[in-house]
């Protein structure tokens, strides 16, 4: 489960920007980054405001609050750049520890401890809360800060990582995209990030190959 801010959702009036194909919050923001492994990677939290709208897009935060986000970020600029350097940063971290997993590969001692830091300073700002007899867990709602998506990112991603579900994470299956997924499958066999997209594109491929060899 996403831990979120644990707020009721307010009416959205934009449509989406991010695709959301992950199945995991962590594994959704480590795909902002497009096209990572090419000569020209593509970066999607070009800005705070795209950071904001990916909170907006996960439901970490609700759209009067991403709004105040997106205002203020106007105002205080080199405090919502600071807030954003410190996403990718963190992204970065969580990244070359989730791949290097995903590889067999022990994972490299700076990531991790950055990563940690990145958990620990989330963890300041999380409380349990009950909710219709459950519990779950709420970030500050009070405050207005421009950290407040990297929080919630970063507990999933210590829950990910502590969790029996990690051995299902699994790169695309598409050279050219790689973008990481939670195989929730039945026979856990999934291979596209996106039967849609990459699958379908591949299909297409593998048909044209056929018709080549079989005029």
């Amino acid at each position: 489960m996403n831990p979120t801010n644990g707020n009721k959702q307010i009416e959205r009036r934009r449509p989406p920007r991010f695709e959301l194909v992950a199945g995991n919050l962590c594994l959704d923001f480590l795909n902002t980054l497009d096209d990572r492994f090419t000569n020209e990677p593509k970066e999607l939290l070009a800005s705070y405001v795209d950071l904001a709208r990916f909170a907006e897009d996960t439901d970490i935060l609700d759209t009067q609050r991403v709004d105040r986000l997106m205002e203020r970020s106007m105002v205080n600029v080199e405090a919502a750049k600071k807030a954003l350097a410190e996403a990718i940063d963190m992204r970065e971290a969580m990244f070359a520890v989730v791949w290097a997993i995903v590889n067999k590969k022990p994972a490299p001692k700076a990531a991790l401890i950055k990563l940690n830091q990145y958990v620990q300073a989330a963890a300041q700002h999380a409380q349990l809360v009950e909710v219709n007899g459950r519990f779950a867990w709420r970030f500050d709602d009070t405050l207005y800060e421009f950290e407040a998506p990297l929080w919630p990112i970063a507990r999933a991603a210590a829950e990910l990582l502590a969790s029996d579900q990690l051995r299902y994470v699994r790169p695309c299956a598409s050279r050219t995209c790689l973008w990481l997924f939670l195989d929730e499958s039945k026979n856990h066999r999934r291979r596209w990030c996106d039967m849609t997209k990459c699958g379908n594109r591949a299909k297409a491929r593998r048909f044209y190959q056929r018709q080549k060899q079989n005029p």
